[in-house]
């Protein structure tokens, strides 16, 4: 605790809190499985490099966040229109 906090007084609705150090908590802290971040996707992106022109860049990032999403976006429905015969 710091030197300049005072300790708080008991509150009633603490009597419901479970002793979290108790060895049946123990337990079951070191038996779950952490999980953090974002869940893995089941297709994953290729990470690659391409080079384009600066207008092309300025454009898409003038839409804002995402702009690397919309630049393949633009790539597959250009792959989709030719495709097509």
């Amino acid at each position: 605790m710091s030197a300049n906090k005072k300790p708080m007084a008991p509150n009633s609705a603490d009597e419901d809190i479970p002793d979290l150090s108790t060895p049946e908590w123990r337990k079951q802290f070191d038996q779950s499985k952490v999980r953090r971040g974002r869940p893995p996707a089941e297709l994953t992106k290729v990470s690659t490099t391409i080079r384009l022109d600066p207008d092309i860049i300025e454009a898409f990032r003038a839409g804002g966040e995402g702009w690397q999403s919309r630049i393949n976006a633009a790539l597959r429905e250009y792959l989709g229109k030719r495709a097509r015969p």
